[in-house]
Parts: structure tokens; C-alpha cells; sequence
């Protein structure tokens, strides 16, 4: 039985859709999984063994100039590419109108949720088969349920499993800070950092400091510099910061996509929320702790802090959320591994 799923991005949702992948194939192991993904993370879906092709997808890059996309013969090319193989199924796991548009231009018939359990209800027309799956479910839970139902096996009871841990690998004295991501709101304050850093080099931790773009280089310098502690990673790309977390000694992360990687591939790890919640979209993971603010706005969901009182750090609401807290439940996520 050959699969094709559709999702396309962002890092923390496909991390999300793998246990979905992981129960399919123990239901059924002779299925194979093709997935579309955006041509930024195609590195990605191969990480999971039930995943035999990749197809990348270029959305972003096309919606800044669809004319020249088309006349260039580059979304041409993307259809042929897509239609070189038939499907058994076609599952929109995205549940968006940019995703259930070249699910649509697949071979196969096609599945997704139905217009009560989706984000863009007008995405659902475009399937063949819609599922209902609660809203109110974490996005890992909804997954699992819709590849259950769409593929006809049942729902497991069993702890999502990511297909990503390795018991194989010995894992180093160093700690790795995730503290890029592209809200200002969600941004840890720099001196929490620093405290933080200072803390674990204390109990004889390196940190590493990873960074993609050049406000976290400085950023990561900035910690550096001012704990007198730490190393500044080289730039990575996702499967070395893959290798890079599957081998540290723990991390701790603010709300972004490698948060979420980590706490898949069972790295001790602790993610912080401020203006956003981890009830529906969280880090999942068996060595994972999700800590979240307790300030009267929080969680706001929006971009940028509007917080009009005075404060000692800036998001406010990370007041509540200090080194030492954080530093003690990364201590009791290591102790419990």
C-alpha cells in the first residue's frame, strides 16, 4: 500500500505527524509513505523508516512571484513530478487550502478532516473522504487519530512514538540552549540566559549555542560573552542540529520547531512558553517538560509584547519563569533518564 501525505511545514508540525506514521506502519507493515513537504525541509521526512520518497514543494518561493513560477515551467515540472506515481491514499494532514490544492493534483483518492475538525473549512471539498477528529485534542492526538481512520486500522493506546530515538548513542556533557525563534514575545530574556548558562557551567555542563540566522550569532555571543562561559556552534543544518540533539545531555528551549525535535529523538529537555501555550501544539516527548508562565495576560498569542507595566525583564511574563526553575527541572529530566 503506497501513501502519500501532504505536509508541507513547519518543522514542529511535521515532527508532530510522525507517531501517526509510526502506528501506520505496526498496523500496517507493508505500507510505504511517500511525503510533500516544502523544498526547506526535506531533510525531514526521511528521517522516519516508514518514508520511502520525498517530494519538495516550493509554496513559499512561488507565492512571491506565481507568474514567473509558472511561466518558467517550474510548477510544471512540480505536477509531473507529483503524478509520476499513483497513491492508494492521499492524506492532506495539513488541513489548509495550500495543502489540500496539490493534494488535489495527486494520483490517488484523498483524505483529510471534515469541515467541523479543520482550520480552512473549505479545504475539506477537496477530499474525498473527511474524517472527524476533535479540535480540542493535541495536534499529535488528532494525527494519530485521522491516519487511524483514514487507513482503517485502530486507534492505539499506546504513548506516541516519534520513531526517531536511538538507545544507541552515548550523549556528552554538553547542554545545547535553543534560544533562537521568530516571535520577539517568545524570547527568554538575555539575562535569564546568562543565569543560566552560569548555572550549568557550575555543575561542570558546556553549553552549546546554536544559531541560523545572524541575530541569533549575536545573540549566542552576547550569552557568551557575558556568562564567561559557552561555545557559539558552528551554522548547522537540520540534520546535523538533529545529530547535535540526539547527543547532548539536555536542552532547553523557548517555543520553536527544534524544541520540538528534541523532545521527539527523547533528549532530556525543558521548552518555555510565555505568550503561547503548549495545551494543543506543545513538545511531546517521554524526557520532555513543558514549562509555562502564570502572569495575568499570558498566554496573549500575540507577536509582540504589550504589556504596559513595569517589569524586571522583558517579555513581562517571564518574571515567573527564572533560571533557577528552569535549571531545576532540566536537572530532573536528565535524573529521570
Amino acid at each position: 500500500m503506497r501513501v502519500l501525505v501532504v505536509k508541507t511545514s513547519s518543522l514542529g508540525d511535521l515532527i508532530h505527524t510522525f507517531p501517526a506514521l509510526t502506528d501506520a506502519r505496526r498496523a500496517l507493515p507493508e505500507i510505504e509513505f511517500h511525503w510533500l513537504v516544502e523544498e526547506a525541509f526535506t531533510d525531514v521526512p526521511a528521517w522516519h523508516p516508514a518514508v520511502t520518497r520525498v517530494l519538495p514543494i516550493a509554496l513559499r518561493r512561488w507565492r512571491r512571484n506565481w507568474r514567473k513560477a509558472w511561466r518558467s515551467g517550474q510548477l510544471g515540472a512540480f505536477r509531473r513530478d507529483l503524478q509520476r506515481d499513483s497513491y492508494d491514499l492521499v492524506i492532506d494532514a495539513q488541513g489548509l487550502l495550500k495543502s489540500a490544492l496539490p493534494a488535489r493534483w495527486a494520483r490517488g483518492p484523498r483524505a483529510g478532516y471534515d469541515r467541523h475538525s479543520i482550520r480552512e473549512p473549505l479545504a475539506s471539498l477537496f477530499y474525498d473522504r473527511r474524517h472527524a477528529v476533535p479540535r480540542k485534542l493535541h495536534a499529535v492526538e488528532r494525527l494519530r487519530r485521522l491516519f487511524a481512520s483514514a487507513l482503517g486500522y485502530p486507534l492505539p493506546a499506546t504513548e506516541p512514538d516519534f520513531g526517531l530515538a536511538d538507545a544507541s548513542v552515548r550523549r556528552n556533557r554538553q547542554l545545547i540552549f535553543l534560544h533562537g525563534t521568530t516571535w520577539p514575545s517568545k524570547h527568554w530574556p538575555l539575562s535569564w540566559w546568562v543565569g543560566l548558562t552560569r548555572m550549568a557551567g557550575a555543575q561542570g555542563f558546556g553549553v552549546g549555542l546554536p544559531w541560523h540566522e545572524p541575530e541569533e550569532r549575536l545573540r549566542g555571543e552576547k550569552i557568551i560573552a557575558q556568562a564567561e562561559h559557552g561555545e557559539l556552534l558552528p551554522r548547522m543544518g537540520l540534520s546535523e542540529m538533529k545529530s547535535c540533539l540526539g547527543q547532548a545531555a539536555g536542552v532547553v528551549g523557548v517555543d520553536t520547531g527544534l524544541a520540538h525535535l528534541a523532545a521527539a529523538l527523547g533528549t532530556p529537555a525543558v521548552t518555555l512558553y510565555g505568550a503561547t501555550e503548549p495545551g494543543l501544539t506543545g513538545a511531546v516527548g517521554r524526557r520532555q517538560c513543558n514549562l509555562s508562565v502564570d502572569f495575568d495576560c499570558a498566554p496573549c498569542m500575540q507577536r509582540n509584547c504589550a504589556y504596559p507595566g513595569k517589569s524586571l525583564v522583558a517579555p513581562a511574563c517571564y518574571e515567573t519563569l527564572p533560571p533557577d526553575q528552569v535549571w531545576t527541572a532540566l536537572q530532573q529530566q536528565m535524573a529521570a533518564s
